[in-house]
């Protein structure tokens, strides 16, 4: 009885526990305190600051009578995208309590799958409202008829409400990731691998956004939440069934295909479209980068990227093969056409097969692939 009390009692105040089991309800309590800002004259200018939506715009023109809002974006976005930040803490909190940890409970997974099972739970959720969000964006866009939309009339300092939004919580939601490596107690050898691409999605969403590059910006994340959805969507039914595998090959095929598109449609903005408009020059007060200088950055960026993305998977594919071709060569070793092996025969095969095995599971576990490995962080 008494080490049932010592269990169950709370941890001390503000310590590591203390934080990790009552971080959400911390959280709302600061995102509370902002809300009821709004109640009162004084603090209500400085509340509107972290929960609407920045730097309008009205413009007027000929084919449209009515005014028409649009927004820019200055360093009042920054508190914008932290009261967001806390409202992704929330929301994180909510899945993983309400959802990934009911079927956790079901599924019996053991301390890895369950770690790897909550990270593709949380990713899915938001690949899906995201491409939704994105899709939805980009029907009101004239870029499935035409595509110099991405760089005529550029700089594009002008934005809708719903692009402007959406880049917030874009921004909002990766930033909200690093502390959550905390609130989850994620393992010290997962870290790496989720620092890369926090840190690569913050870089290039916030670097679209600061450069008026929303609309290459919007246009490149789309399908590529498109394959990211398929493949934690793939891993979640994996987890509950490991039979069920074919999501992961068509997961393969789409990956190189967003590769693709992303390489096309950059050398297309970067390459050909703004370098040849009339708009040249470099101006912060005008929002103006387009220079050469900065479109050879954001262009190698984006290549660099590509490359080492398609370098892992190619890795990762060619790891698997490996291990195909291995377990094939030991069956047919195993197997015997012409004469029935001897009882030492059959010993060294048994050998050999457990060798082979052995060495099938260290390529395995060696396996790689850029944020995400099917093989490694399945199993």
């Amino acid at each position: 009885a008494a080490v049932r009390a010592e269990s169950n009692k709370s941890p001390p105040v503000l310590s590591h526990e203390f934080v990790i089991q009552n971080h959400a309800d911390m959280v709302s309590c600061v995102a509370m305190i902002i809300l009821l800002g709004l109640m009162f004259e004084v603090t209500a200018k400085f509340a509107i600051m972290f929960i609407t939506v920045q730097y309008n715009v009205t413009q007027t023109s000929e084919d449209k009578p009515e005014p028409v809002n649009f927004y820019q974006y200055g360093p009042k976005d920054i508190a914008t995208v932290f009261f967001y930040l806390l409202i992704a803490i929330i929301l994180h909190a909510l899945i993983q309590e309400y959802i990934l940890d009911k079927i956790n409970r079901r599924l019996h997974l053991s301390k890895t799958k369950h770690s790897k099972f909550n990270e593709s739970g949380q990713l899915a959720a938001f690949y899906l409202f995201s491409f939704i969000w994105g899709c939805s964006i980009l029907t009101a866009e004239e870029f499935v008829t035409n595509p110099t939309f991405l760089w005529d009339g550029y700089p594009h300092t002008h934005m809708a409400f719903q692009v402007k939004f959406f880049y917030i919580c874009q921004i909002a939601y990766w930033f909200h990731a690093l502390p959550e490596l905390y609130f989850q107690k994620v393992r010290k050898e997962d870290i790496p691998r989720q620092l890369y691409y926090i840190c690569l999605y913050i870089f290039h969403i916030t670097g679209a956004y600061i450069l008026n590059l929303h609309r290459l910006g919007l246009v490149l994340l789309v399908p590529h939440y498109l394959v990211e959805l398929l493949f934690h969507a793939s891993r979640l039914f994996y987890f509950s069934n490991e039979n069920k595998q074919k999501g992961f090959t068509l997961w393969a095929l789409l990956f190189v295909i967003a590769r693709l598109l992303t390489l096309t449609l950059s050398v297309l903005t970067f390459g050909f479209g703004l370098s040849r408009t009339d708009n040249q020059g470099f101006s912060l007060a005008d929002g103006n980068f387009n220079v050469l200088t900065v479109r050879m950055t954001c262009l190698s960026a984006i290549c660099l990227t590509q490359a080492w993305m398609m370098w892992k998977f190619i890795n990762f594919q060619l790891k698997k093969w490996r291990e195909q071709s291995q377990i094939q060569a030991s069956k047919k070793k195993a197997v015997s056409p012409k004469s029935k092996p001897t009882k030492k025969e059959s010993s060294r095969g048994e050998r050999s097969l457990n060798a082979d095995a052995d060495s099938i599971s260290n390529i395995s576990n060696s396996a790689e692939y850029p944020g995400q490995c099917l093989r490694d962080n399945c199993e």
